[in-house]
């Protein structure tokens, strides 16, 4: 798919899907500006792929404002943004700090609100918003419930932004990952024990790469994907199934923590 004269936004782009899928969309000629909160990373990014950067914060709307007004001012337009930011902190309804929570809604609800009103607004008309949603919205994954129900609200986000920006061109869609061999679930793919058991829920019998699911990024951002309001389950067959349970989990460690026993001996 060839995206020359394109301009895209990736937020959430110093690791993982964000940065793979900014990777992916210079390789094919578009002109692309990343941003996070790691500046490091971005700068290493931008150095690596040839992109432009920016640090945003997606809680901050003055910040999301910013991050649109700088692809215009530096590349003329925005055809493309793509928001991958995630903040899955965990807590049960009973225990969750009220503090925690509003953070999590902020990122990962109103978040995606400021990123879709400002994003839009400077965009070309027939352009396509692409969010992250997660499987954790539709499959309880405990003790995420605060994650899970922000993102539940981005899936129904999405379908009421498809009707107000629809009569621009503007598509907007978002993914519902499974798991991803990122550097974020290290802790549980590090383990071949805890891998086994997360893939008895996975027909394809596969995690995900970070190419997985930029691949699905690049189609929705593509000029022939006729469809928006849509969420995408891209997660290897997972949707069909469910999350292994938090039990099943521990006899994995408990498993991974007698072979290294055994292998000692």
């Amino acid at each position: 798919m060839d995206f020359t004269g394109k301009v895209a936004v990736v937020l959430g782009a110093s690791s993982g899907v964000g940065w793979t899928t900014a990777e992916m969309l210079a390789e094919r000629g578009c002109k692309v500006v990343v941003s996070a909160r790691r500046e490091e990373r971005l700068k290493q990014l931008s150095d690596q792929a040839g992109v432009a950067w920016k640090r945003c914060d997606v809680a901050n709307e003055d910040e999301v404002a910013a991050l649109a007004q700088y692809a215009v001012d530096t590349y003329g337009k925005i055809d493309i943004a793509v928001n991958c930011v995630g903040m899955p902190l965990g807590g049960t309804i009973a225990e969750q700090d009220s503090d925690v929570l509003r953070t999590e809604v902020a990122v990962n609800f109103l978040g995606n609100v400021w990123f879709i009103r400002h994003m839009a607004a400077a965009m070309n008309d027939g352009g396509s918003i692409i969010l992250f949603s997660s499987m954790a919205a539709t499959h309880p994954m405990l003790p995420f419930f605060g994650y899970a129900c922000s993102k539940a609200g981005v899936d129904a986000m999405v379908k009421y932004a498809a009707m107000e920006y629809g009569p621009r061109g503007i598509r907007v869609n978002s993914i519902l990952p499974g798991a991803i061999r990122t550097e974020m679930a290290e802790g549980i793919f590090g383990n071949p024990e805890m891998e086994k058991i997360f893939l008895k829920e996975v027909p394809l019998n596969r995690v995900a790469e970070a190419s997985d699911i930029a691949d699905a990024v690049l189609w929705l951002a593509g000029p022939t994907a006729y469809i928006t309001g849509t969420n995408l389950d891209i997660s290897g067959g997972n949707q069909l199934t469910r999350f292994p349970r938090n039990d099943e989990y521990a006899e994995g460690v408990a498993a991974e923590l007698g072979h290294s026993t055994d292998r000692h001996l």
